[in-house]
């Protein structure tokens, strides 16, 4: 099984990388892992993208889809991958595309995970963690047990500059005119499966499994 997730920040797109990897049996390939993973071990790919990342800006396409390449050649990979950050742009997907077809590789489906924006908004911007152990939390759907205190230190909880809501809507506007025009590339290949990403967690895996013609209970 190759898919591909697309989904804007807030879409749960992660979390549902992780349980579909876990149920085909494949690697969750996400592109932020990929990076950090290639600074941290100092490869020569990494060593590129930190220059461009300590300037605060892109990494190029070409550098990325090297990352990727690198490891979708890996043995775990040969199964097949759930991957989960990339393609972002256009000239990504059609870079990623002719990368496939020189391996002989085709994607089987692309998971579109829909979400209303102002229940991304909800979500995203109750998040929040202790500055002391870094336990997460979120005010709508798991609240500590004391208004906005750690349950395991008391320490008063802290939210993250990017989960304020008017940087969540800045972060959906640039999700849609990023992607856009990648789900329209997909479309027009016949790829796409639509997923309603409102609800629960288990709802929502269901409701992947049920798209791609495999309707087992999670």
């Amino acid at each position: 099984m190759r898919l591909v997730l697309l989904g804007p920040p807030g879409s749960g797109k992660g979390t549902q990388a992780v349980r579909l990897a876990d149920h085909f049996g494949v690697p969750h390939i996400a592109t932020g892992d990929i990076f950090r993973e290639n600074v941290r071990e100092g490869t020569p790919l990494g060593l590129q993208a930190k220059r461009f990342m300590d300037a605060g800006e892109l990494v190029p396409d070409a550098v990325t889809l090297r990352m990727v390449a690198e490891v979708l050649d890996r043995a775990a990979a040969q199964a097949g991958f759930i991957l989960d950050g990339f393609p972002r742009t256009l000239p990504q997907a059609e870079a990623f595309d002719a990368l496939l077809d020189r391996r002989g590789l085709r994607i089987d489906a692309v998971l579109a995970l829909d979400v209303d924006t102002e229940v991304v908004v909800q979500r995203l911007s109750a998040r929040r963690t202790c500055p002391v152990c870094q336990r997460a939390y979120n005010l709508v759907f798991a609240p500590p047990k004391t208004d906005e205190v750690c349950d395991d230190d008391g320490a008063p909880l802290a939210q993250r500059e990017d989960d304020r809501e008017e940087t969540v809507r800045r972060r959906q506007q640039v999700y849609r005119e990023q992607t856009t025009p990648v789900r329209d590339h997909y479309e027009a290949l016949g790829l796409v499966r639509a997923i309603d990403a409102g609800g629960r967690e288990d709802e929502v895996f269901r409701r992947t499994l049920d798209a791609l013609g495999d309707p087992v209970t999670a």
